[in-house]
């Protein structure tokens, strides 16, 4: 399931979610303008390598948020920034500007620490935004549980477009991450290759997090229905 849009409407402009996306995506740029023995150099200083983790050597607990700006291809952060692109913007309305900032941020730090502390370890470096993403994910299904996902499914290569509540679509993703993730368990590496405990971990920041964010006025939200007519407010 690929998720494509959603129906929330936002009162505000989101610039922490596309300042994110342009910095992100400029970080890969460079990363793509550098050669190979250069690339690794770049991950293994600023990626989450959990064995370095030292409070002897505070610096290396950094990584736990530049190591969300780093990709390891085309891929990997075209499909991160488009989902930070569709839910971002609705919990960042929600938040504000600088809280959302400090949210995504730690979420990126609880996804990393989980990671870290399943594998201590590791000296596999971990890179990318989907540790923070995810934290937004768990914000978005506790605020707006009964919203609409435009969701893309291939079957056989053949595609459908459905529209599923916030609540399915996040809830089977949640679930899709923690059976890989317990899957993974006792293995020298990550199931799949994939840190499906950062995954996890920023999920769960941001389900238990997000209400302590919110703005101290809240305010009613639209979700749409086609048509562009208020079906409900949040």
């Amino acid at each position: 399931m690929f998720p494509l849009r959603d129906n929330v409407r936002t009162r505000s402009i989101p610039l922490i979610t596309w300042g994110l996306i342009a910095l992100t995506a400029l970080v890969f740029v460079y990363e793509a303008s550098l050669s190979s023995r250069g690339f690794n150099r770049l991950v293994f200083t600023y990626g989450l390598v959990p064995a370095r983790l030292s409070l002897a050597h505070w610096q290396s607990y950094a990584t736990l948020i530049t190591s969300a700006f780093l990709h390891g291809g085309w891929f990997h952060v075209i499909t991160n920034l488009w989902v930070l692109f569709v839910f971002g913007d609705d919990v960042e309305d929600r938040m504000g500007h600088g809280r959302f900032l400090l949210f995504y941020l730690l979420s990126a730090i609880a996804a990393g620490l989980l990671q870290a502390a399943l594998a201590p370890a590791s000296n596999v470096p971990t890179i990318g935004a989907s540790g923070a993403i995810a934290g937004v994910l768990g914000a978005f299904f506790v605020l707006f549980p009964g919203a609409r996902v435009e969701t893309l499914i291939l079957l056989v290569f053949i595609p459908f477009f459905l529209e599923i509540p916030a609540f399915v679509f996040l809830g089977l993703w949640f679930l899709s991450q923690l059976s890989s993730g317990l899957l993974g368990l006792g293995t020298a590496v990550d199931f799949g290759g994939i840190a499906w405990w950062a995954h996890i971990g920023g999920f769960l920041f941001g389900f238990l997090m997000a209400w302590a964010f919110l703005r101290r006025e809240p305010r009613g939200y639209d979700v749409l229905i086609p048509g562009g007519n208020p079906a409900a407010r949040y």
